[in-house]
């Protein structure tokens, strides 16, 4: 059975292959006045007037691939607007630039379409969805058929300037030998160097502004007793002052020796 163009009618062959992206049995179709400038598309100003309203149609999204006689694959696809009950062609639109379909500034229920017959005439349609997740599912299916198309556009580069993977574009791990050398800032070393200060209690000239402790004694200080420890009593000193301590407090050591 061969495959029939869906904007056209005609016959495509039978190898080629079709897929329906999106279908909605009721969806309104409106006769629309030109775009306002700044503004836009405005759904408000199609439903006001019921004389615009044209009919209501089934919406079809339809991906169709075809093989040329070279052995190269074609792929299209094409929003068709048809009878709901007899299938009858109303009006198609080859999607062919994101630009076929443009959302309204006042609702996301309504868009416009721009429709093209075979003779190359186009026309702006304007069609509303019932319900908002069907005019949401519209255009998520117009997002998948972007991107088999190859339609759809990243941000902008500037010239003479080509994406390269990061990995391929620069090399930043460490070879054998190589070293990474962090220089802190001055600043950083200041505050580092006052809370090391303050955390030992030393002062280096400034840290702990008049704060010091006096150094410490010379060994021949010490030796000599002139420093500021006293020497150490000598053992008959302590044994003169036992002896004292004991005849004050009432004992003989004569029978028994010295006191201990």
């Amino acid at each position: 059975m061969d495959t029939l163009d869906p904007a056209t009618g005609r016959s495509l062959g039978s190898d080629a292959i079709q897929r329906v992206l999106f279908i909605a049995n009721s969806v309104h179709v409106y006769n629309i006045p030109p775009i306002v400038p700044g503004k836009g598309h405005v759904a408000a100003s199609w439903t006001a007037d019921s004389q615009r309203q044209i009919f209501t149609s089934r919406l079809r999204i339809i991906e169709t691939s075809v093989t040329l006689p070279g052995g190269e694959e074609k792929m299209k696809t094409d929003i068709v607007l048809e009878d709901a009950k007899t299938g009858q062609l109303f009006a198609a639109a080859p999607y062919t630039s994101q630009a076929i379909v443009e959302s309204v500034s006042d609702s996301s229920r309504f868009f416009a379409l721009r429709v093209q017959d075979e003779q190359g005439r186009k026309a702006t349609l304007g069609i509303g969805f019932e319900e908002r997740p069907e005019a949401f599912d519209f255009s998520v299916s117009l997002q998948e058929a972007r991107k088999s198309l190859g339609l759809e556009t990243g941000p902008p580069q500037k010239p003479g300037v080509s994406r390269v993977d990061s990995a391929e574009k620069r090399d930043l791990s460490l070879k054998e030998g190589e070293t990474i050398t962090v220089n802190l800032p001055g600043r950083f070393s200041r505050r580092k160097a006052a809370e090391t200060d303050a955390a030992g209690g030393l002062s280096s000239g400034g840290g702990m502004s008049g704060f010091s402790l006096p150094p410490p004694p010379s060994a021949s200080a010490v030796k000599s007793g002139g420093g500021l420890l006293p020497p150490p009593p000598s053992a008959q000193s302590m044994r003169d002052a036992k002896q004292k301590a004991a005849a004050q407090m009432g004992f003989d050591d004569g029978k028994f020796g010295e006191f201990a």
